[in-house]
């Protein structure tokens, strides 16, 4: 077996038996294996045994990173946007020793790796932390909300991108889209489902289309990426109304129960719908939540005690996701939701439904049991998504003038930053 003197990071060339291949050395923790990243950008794992020469093309060299508030750009006649990093993999690079990323935490280091955006605009950063995205929760929102409004509600910023992670981007985007109020200029989420540094990354694009967009004349809160799977062109899309719908491909999230607002390029954008035009006003922060709610999924045969331990709890709303037009299990069965849900609403607890179905919309009185839910005090959110439906009731019960059901249900029945869509008819 021949010697490998290669390490970690390094950029080698191996010759197996029947072919040659380059790549980069991964840490592996099987020392019988080389895991090497191919240019392709996918992990390979090969036996040493069958390796009959490992040449070193390159060595891995450390660069360390020095963090910088990440001031405005120097001034060049371009507009300028603000930039809020949060973390994710698209403030995100390869690490050559292990395969995974490390994040990019210094505005140099995001000039170099997406030189383009910076040739486009100038940039006013805001980095509140630097976090995969499904660690972030509501205390994370209301310090991206603030760093937003501190960069919004400057005169010479035309608009503001916040670069997060996929997983709970649409959390995030129904948060700023409620805690945002007078929202006069865009604010536009964007992503990456893989880093600056694959061949195959969708981050560069997104980033300048969101770049585009917020340069644009609209106001309130989006997310914009890619539209398909080629690098042709970017989706906006409404803050309340996105959805991520595959776990790796790079158009992950779509608009649901309404159309893109607008196509973008880096050059162009083509709005396809009506929207919201900028103004003048300045933003005003109503970051409030109440974290004592909660979003359950109902399955057959589910036992409704569930609701019992979050009202012992102290929870005081909860987001079903319902089955159908609004189905839950009823008298027929042993685990009949009804009476538990009856006896919750008593105890104080706010009680909504949205649709299990990614499409559609509720209707409590086409069945029996919606009828009986919805006059028993369960508020039916028509066809607003169950994760935007979660954020706003958190949202709604973090304002102390909101009590009571009924105050509660006129509240989360308007449409407050257009998470419902008045217009459906499916």
């Amino acid at each position: 077996m021949v010697e490998i003197k290669a390490r970690a990071g390094d950029l080698v060339k191996l010759r197996l038996a029947r072919e040659e291949m380059e790549g980069t050395l991964l840490e592996s923790y099987d020392s019988s294996v080389l895991l090497v990243k191919l240019k392709s950008g996918y992990n390979i794992g090969i036996l040493k045994a069958s390796v009959f020469d490992c040449r070193v093309i390159k060595k891995y060299e450390k660069k360390e990173n020095v963090k910088d508030k990440g001031v405005k750009n120097e001034k060049r006649n371009l507009p300028l946007i603000g930039l809020v990093i949060t973390g994710g993999t698209i403030a995100s690079k390869l690490d050559a020793r292990t395969g995974g990323v490390n994040a990019l935490t210094s505005t140099s280091e995001f000039k170099r790796f997406y030189p383009g955006l910076f040739d486009m605009v100038d940039v006013s950063i805001e980095a509140p932390f630097m976090l995969d995205s499904g660690s972030i929760g509501p205390d994370h929102w209301f310090q991206i909300a603030t760093s937003v409004k501190k960069l919004i509600n400057d005169k010479e910023v035309a608009g503001v991108v916040v670069a997060h992670g996929t997983d709970t981007l649409h959390y995030t985007s129904s948060a700023l889209s409620f805690f945002l109020r007078d929202l006069g200029k865009p604010v536009v989420l964007t992503y990456a489902q893989r880093s600056i540094d694959r061949a195959s990354s969708d981050a560069e694009l997104n980033l300048k289309c969101a770049a585009k967009f917020a340069l644009s004349n609209v106001a309130g809160v989006y997310v914009v990426g890619h539209a398909d799977l080629n690098d042709n062109y970017c989706h906006a899309l409404l803050g309340t109304k996105v959805r991520k719908l595959h776990t790796s491909r790079r158009d992950a999230f779509k608009a649901v129960n309404i159309g893109a607002i607008a196509k973008v390029w880096p050059d162009k954008v083509e709005f396809l719908s009506n929207f919201k035009a900028r103004h003048d006003n300045s933003v005003e922060l109503d970051a409030v939540f109440n974290d004592k709610v909660a979003l359950l999924k109902f399955y057959p045969g589910q036992n409704p005690d569930i609701l019992d331990y979050h009202v012992k709890e102290g929870y005081k709303g909860v987001v079903i996701e319902m089955l159908g037009l609004g189905q839950i299990a009823g008298p027929d069965v042993k685990n009949n939701w009804i009476p538990v849900i009856k006896k919750c609403i008593k105890q104080g607890m706010i009680i909504c439904g949205a649709a299990q179905t990614i499409f559609g919309r509720l209707d409590a009185k086409v069945y029996s049991t919606g009828r009986e839910l919805e006059k028993a005090g369960v508020i039916f959110l028509d066809d607003m998504l169950s994760e935007c439906a979660f954020v706003k009731l958190g949202w709604v019960l973090g304002h102390k003038g909101f009590k009571g059901i009924e105050k509660v249900k006129e509240k989360m029945l308007e449409n407050v930053s257009g998470e419902f869509n008045d217009l459906l008819t499916e």
